[in-house]
């Protein structure tokens, strides 16, 4: 009973060290491939311009930015919201437009309305814009070509109207037997033609005895 229950003692201590002894290997293992963080603050890289720069107005929901200083020939390549930041180049002669840097245009610049923008510090230069762009074609109308199609109204006379001669509407007159006296029934006429008619007969009669 005694052997037994050493053997199960040393077969226990002998497992006991191995484990150990495999977990001291891990962490020796995990400690060489955890890289080492440094605790010393690391350095960061901030967005501030340097010189001078433009900010935009905060009561501006956004501002046009423009391949040149004008707002009536020249194009609008993009746009600047509030508060956002752009180094300043210099400024127009009569100080209306500021030229900042801008990615987009082939020459890295682009102009901007002053009114509409804060310029940090206040100083900058004046730079001489850009001539203004002008159209490649020139659109014009022959004359010629186009008196074809002006079509000018000849006045004309009105009609006149001239008023009718009075209509003549014939009147109808009743027809007056001649024989007949006017306003005599039918019937004594007839009755005094037959009675004529006797008495011529009557008359006849005594005759021809």
């Amino acid at each position: 009973m005694l052997k037994k229950l050493s053997r199960y003692l040393i077969i226990s201590f002998l497992l006991i060290t191995i484990l150990f002894s495999v977990s001291g290997l891990v962490d020796v293992k995990a400690q060489q491939l955890t890289p080492v963080i440094p605790t010393s603050a690391m350095a960061t890289v901030t967005g501030t311009p340097t010189g001078p720069f433009i900010t935009v107005n905060a009561d501006q929901d956004q501002i046009n930015v423009r391949e040149c200083p004008n707002t009536t020939t020249c194009s609008i390549i993009g746009v600047l919201l509030p508060g956002e930041t752009r180094p300043a180049k210099g400024r127009s002669p009569g100080g209306e437009w500021i030229m900042i840097e801008y990615p987009f245009p082939p020459n890295g610049v682009a102009w901007v309305h002053s009114s509409l923008v804060t310029v940090s510090p206040g100083f900058l230069n004046v730079i001489e814009p850009p001539a203004t762009p002008t159209p490649l074609v020139t659109a014009t109308v022959d004359p010629t070509l186009a008196a074809q199609f002006i079509v000018t109204a000849v006045p004309t006379r009105l009609p006149t109207f001239t008023q009718p001669a009075p209509l003549d509407i014939p009147t109808l007159i009743p027809e007056v037997n001649p024989g007949i006296v006017p306003n005599v029934p039918m019937g004594m006429v007839i009755a005094v033609l037959a009675a004529l008619g006797i008495f011529g007969g009557f008359i006849s009669l005594i005759r021809g005895r």
